[in-house]
């Protein structure tokens, strides 16, 4: 079709899937939450940190390696009928949870990441880039964390699935930390003259060990005030990664300062991870930190990013982007402390933070509908 350009470049449908699924799923987690909807297959909780995980968050980490990969080796990427194929993958997954079709369910959203870790591999591998490696790795991990949290909520062995959603979240947070790393202070250099963000080796590797050594808390079930003297120290390596990254100079230009503020929530979550383990803190409210605070403001501003500059489109947010970044943000605020502040408004916080998630995706689908299906503005390929 002329003029149409959504299987150009990885980004594009992924992007755009992951920004209309995310508002329309949260949605109905709040509606089942709040008791308005039954269960399907997977249940409850199970069933939104899944598909947040393995639907929304996986969709745009696809969505950038896709892109990303190409930029790194000059080598292509799915494009064309391969990224329809994808595409069409990660929507029967998301379909078939909503069924009684368990293993269908469990074999189709395993293949997903295997089936990206190969479409990222190939261009790695022939072009040598061993620096990156390790996302095949991690995908592939991820594969076998969601074959194991669907083999144990149909019985298969005696494992929680609650604890294969928290390793994937390690798993997802360690590549934020990661491409955080690499992206925030040079995105921050470059957009913000006279910034000077920085960064120090020892502050570096204390920082992604710490994420490591989570995960290993977690995989082998550390007692518990030894996984809150990890989060707390990890907690306090990534504030002063962050305070080197100089936050405070990027609040006049939101492209950089989202994520800076979403950064921040690593940290947050990291601490209230440690007051989780000590049993100091009740609830959710670590893990909402890291997803709706981390991954929904990472997520949302290198989507925006991306896009504009993987679309010939100057660097530069406006009212739209702005509104977004702000949905978000108030989200994580009221999901994470709303709760915490009061019993009594518990669910109304989460209904609130609901509606203000959906509203703020619900929006970039808006905005970038006519972006990610059109080509680029300068008539480059992509």
């Amino acid at each position: 079709m002329p003029g149409f350009a959504l299987w150009h470049l990885g980004f594009r449908p992924f992007y755009l899937l992951a920004s209309l699924f995310s508002a329309v799923s949260v949605l109905l987690w709040v509606a089942q939450f709040s008791g308005y909807l039954p269960s399907a297959y997977l249940q409850g909780s199970i069933w939104h940190g899944h598909e947040m995980l393995f639907g929304y968050a996986i969709a745009v980490i696809t969505g950038f390696l896709l892109t990303a990969v190409r930029a790194w080796t000059g080598e292509p990427t799915p494009t064309g009928t391969p990224l329809m194929a994808l595409a069409i993958l990660w929507i029967c997954g998301r379909v078939l949870v909503l069924t009684p079709f368990a293993m269908a369910a469990a074999v189709v959203n395993a293949a997903f990441p295997v089936a990206v870790a190969v479409a990222i591999g190939i261009p790695l591998v022939r072009s040598h880039n061993v620096r990156n490696y390790f996302f095949i790795g991690l995908l592939l991990m991820v594969g076998a964390l969601i074959l194991t949290v669907h083999l144990a909520i149909q019985g298969y062995f005696a494992f929680s699935p609650q604890a294969g959603v928290q390793l994937a979240l390690d798993l997802v947070l360690f590549m934020m930390v990661v491409m955080g790393g690499r992206v925030i202070p040079m995105f921050t250099s470059n957009g913000v003259p006279g910034a000077g963000a920085t960064r120090q080796a020892c502050v570096e590797k204390f920082a992604l060990g710490t994420v490591i050594l989570l995960f290993v808390a977690d995989l082998l079930q550390f007692p518990r005030i030894a996984t809150a003297l990890i989060a707390v120290a990890s907690a306090l390596a990534h504030g002063a990664r962050l305070a080197l990254w100089k936050p405070w100079r990027t609040l006049g230009t939101p492209l950089v300062w989202i994520l800076h503020a979403a950064y921040a929530w690593i940290a947050m979550h990291l601490a209230l991870r440690g007051l989780s383990e000590l049993e100091v803190l009740q609830g959710s409210f670590a893990i909402h930190a890291l997803t709706t605070g981390a991954i929904g403001g990472l997520t949302m501003g290198m989507m925006t990013r991306t896009a504009r500059g993987h679309t010939g489109r100057p660097l530069i947010a406006d009212g739209f982007e702005f509104a977004m970044f702000m949905l978000i943000q108030i989200a994580a605020l009221v999901r994470v402390f709303g709760g915490m502040a009061s019993p009594a408004i518990y669910l109304p916080s989460i209904q609130v933070s609901g509606v203000l998630w959906a509203a703020a995706f619900g929006l970039y689908a808006m905005r970038y509908w006519s972006v990610l299906t059109r080509p680029r503005l300068d008539g480059k390929p992509g």
